[in-house]
């Protein structure tokens, strides 16, 4: 047993370490709790079930990557086609990047995103809000043509899904694709800047 006392931190790291080990299918939470040196009551009094530990994990990794996407959206020195350009840009490139660098983690991602849990349900409405304020600030600059942002932010991230959504995944290791999701890009601005 260990000596010094288990937090929701440890604990998260804890399972992201046996998660890349087992994979999100094989991992458990007495796994968790053998690597910690501490019973797996001892989890469950942090976290509530298996779900919830995997939940954490992946909550702590788009934490980490929320603030790139947030800076790519609110980069007050571009127009809005290049803010939209750079924030899509750096999702697909941060999403690729763990899928690469990191695939049993993402494996994990991707098992949150099927199920459509919180932390993937909230990472959705993230991106939305951030592709719908630079969508309201082109159509108010004149850069975007007359529309709904919350209509127009949704459907440019439904056209992107091939290039962000985990189920895609497999995909992205193909040298066309960044080719591909750029003329996406280009499409989707094209169609909607102002004439």
């Amino acid at each position: 047993m260990r000596g010094e006392p288990l937090d929701a931190e440890m604990i998260v790291s804890a399972t992201e370490e046996v998660l890349r080990r087992h994979g999100p299918e094989k991992t458990t939470v007495l796994d968790v709790a053998r690597l910690l040196g501490v019973s797996h009551g001892s989890v469950y009094r942090h976290f509530p079930s298996k779900a919830a530990l995997r939940e954490a994990v992946i909550r702590r990794w788009l934490d980490r990557v929320r603030d790139d996407f947030a800076a790519a959206a609110q980069d007050s020195g571009l127009a809005p086609p290049d803010r939209l350009r750079g924030l899509l840009t750096t999702m697909f490139a941060a999403k690729w990047a763990k899928a690469r660098e990191d695939p049993e983690l993402f494996a994990t991602f991707r098992v949150l995103a099927a199920e459509h849990s919180s932390v993937s349900s909230a990472h959705v409405a993230f991106l939305l809000a951030q592709i719908r304020a630079i969508v309201a600030d082109g159509i108010a600059g004149g850069d975007f043509a007359a529309g709904e942002p919350d209509v127009i932010a949704r459907a440019v991230f439904d056209a992107t899904s091939r290039f962000h959504d985990p189920m895609h995944a497999a995909e992205w290791s193909s040298p066309a694709a960044a080719a591909e999701a750029e003329g996406v890009i280009s499409l989707i601005l094209d169609g909607i800047r102002a004439r």
